[in-house]
């Protein structure tokens, strides 16, 4: 929904961080696009973009099969940025020289010295702190580069030519582990590429209502409706739209956590739509019974969500129209990438297009989480929704680890909610906190007896990407009130412990 507003292109390389990139540029109000790094020159001309960016990656860029732009795309007058492997590729697309780095590369948060002149780094200071993760280096510049910034380790961390507007940094400004990164990019949008800033994510509700109505007409829409953010916001964004024609279907799985299913129905029963609740708790958890692979659970809740959606809308008779909440970060990871898989998608509403319905639509295709949320705001929804911390689809199956029981899932559901309850009492909250139960059991005392009761991990992490996380410093007045409680007011538990983990190594899901 772009109309005629200035595009950046965002070419992926393989990088994890790309959707990161694209959204720190939306988030600048600058309209960006994610597409794969061969894009052709001749089609990237066509798309008519104030600038490019390419992304780092996982290769080599010497080594045979490693992904690289079309050579043709440096004779178009367009500004570029390379990140990490977009810099090496460049600079090796170009005639400079890359090799494996002398000390085995730079991981982690890394002092970062800059020349101030190179247009990236006006008003930034000598130094910063960045995020490194690279084992090649750019050990020779192309002709007509300078470089513009060193570490301890690395005695080229950025390059720039300011005539051909061409520039590289080695290090990921679109973390928040990087200082300034922020900063960075918008010199390269604003200074380099001379963005007007037209981008306003408050005209989309307009643009996609009038969409919808083009699209759907006098039809019924039939909507799987999770509770999450994303199929809030697209229920809302429906409503709106074309209100008394959305039927939104609610399959509670029983894998909430405590009263979540009773609040959700609460908002959406109230709305102008169809609003049907499902309650198959017992189905999904005889299937789960005995399962204790997480992979294995996720196949076995995304299939059956899918089932049980299927018989309630055969139900309901013939309705062209299927919405799903499809956002663009999902848009992205189903067309492929060359980023390593860590674990399957959590979302557990991807239902297939074959399933009796003529069309699919999907007003959420092009936003990324954070517009998602902003959309949810103006569209009404609660801030408790719209806020809502990040929950996977198969809900507290996968905080559970081993075997899903009503026993442990109500343990959970109990200590769960004094963990959110006691940290949302901080001024300032980490991003995401929650309760886990690890599955095993530890002695303990309760009055004069011996008791042999579950752990409950607790989890909090703090970050703005949720690719990278740290871990929350809960005061140990917090922690202790929580653990506290746990053991005295949840019948089953009897030990609590603190997961000081980052992301990585560690994910902020225990599974």
């Amino acid at each position: 929904m772009a109309g005629k507003k200035e595009l950046v292109l965002v070419l992926d390389f393989g990088g994890q961080y790309k959707e990161l990139i694209a959204s720190n540029i939306r988030g600048q109000k600058v309209y960006t696009e994610i597409h794969p790094g061969h894009l052709s020159a001749k089609k990237i001309k066509e798309m008519n973009p104030i600038g490019i960016v390419f992304t780092g990656g996982p290769k080599s860029v010497y080594k045979d099969g490693s992904p690289l732009a079309d050579p043709a795309v440096f004779q178009l007058g367009i500004p570029i940025l390379g990140i990490c492997y977009g810099m090496q590729m460049m600079c090796h697309l170009l005639g400079g020289k890359v090799q494996p780095a002398a000390k085995g590369g730079e991981y982690g948060k890394t002092k970062t010295v800059l020349d101030e002149s190179c247009p990236l780094f006006h008003g930034m200071g000598d130094t910063i702190t960045t995020l490194m993760s690279h084992l090649d280096e750019v050990t020779a510049t192309p002709e007509g580069f300078r470089v513009a910034a060193h570490t301890k380790g690395c005695k080229i961390a950025a390059v720039y030519d300011k005539k051909r507007k061409f520039y590289g940094v080695q290090f990921h400004p679109e973390v928040k582990h990087t200082q300034l990164g922020d900063k960075l990019l918008h010199h390269f949008l604003y200074e380099v590429c001379r963005a007007k800033g037209d981008y306003d994510i408050g005209e989309y509700i307009e643009e996609a209502s009038v969409q919808l109505r083009e699209r759907v007409g006098d039809n019924q829409v039939l909507l799987a409706l999770s509770g999450g953010v994303d199929s809030s916001v697209c229920a809302a964004l429906i409503e709106r739209a074309l209100p008394g024609k959305l039927t939104a279907v609610f399959v509670d799985h029983g894998l909430m956590r405590k009263n979540e299913g009773d609040e959700i129905e609460g908002i959406f029963r109230k709305r102008q739509m169809n609003f049907i609740r499902v309650n198959a708790g017992e189905r999904f958890l005889g299937l789960l019974s005995g399962v204790t692979d997480p992979e294995q659970k996720r196949k076995i809740i995304g299939g059956e969500f899918i089932r049980v959606f299927e018989e309630e809308s055969r139900k309901l008779g013939a309705i062209p129209f299927l919405a799903q909440g499809t956002i663009y970060p999902d848009v992205i990871e189903s067309g492929g990438s060359a980023a390593a898989t860590i674990k399957s998608h959590h979302n557990v509403g991807g239902l297939p297009e074959n399933i009796g319905f003529d069309g699919v639509v999907e007003p959420l295709r092009g936003l990324f989480k954070d517009e998602v949320r902003a959309l949810g705001r103006q569209l009404g929804l609660p801030d408790f929704l719209v806020n809502r911390q990040p929950f996977p689809g198969p809900g507290l199956a996968v905080r559970i680890l081993g075997e899903i029981t009503e026993e442990k899932l109500e343990v959970l559901r109990n200590a769960d909610a004094i963990v959110r309850e006691e940290i949302d009492k901080l001024k300032n909250r980490p991003d995401q906190y929650f309760a886990v139960l690890p599955g095993i059991r530890t002695v303990g005392v309760v009055g004069d007896e011996r008791a042999y009761d579950y752990v409950i991990g607790v989890r909090a992490v703090c970050t703005t990407d949720f690719m990278t996380a740290e871990y929350a410093a809960i005061p140990h007045r917090i922690l202790g009130k929580i653990s506290a409680r746990i053991s005295n007011e949840v019948k089953g538990a009897g030990r609590v412990v603190y997961d000081i983990s980052g992301k990585p190594p560690a994910t902020v899901e225990w599974e």
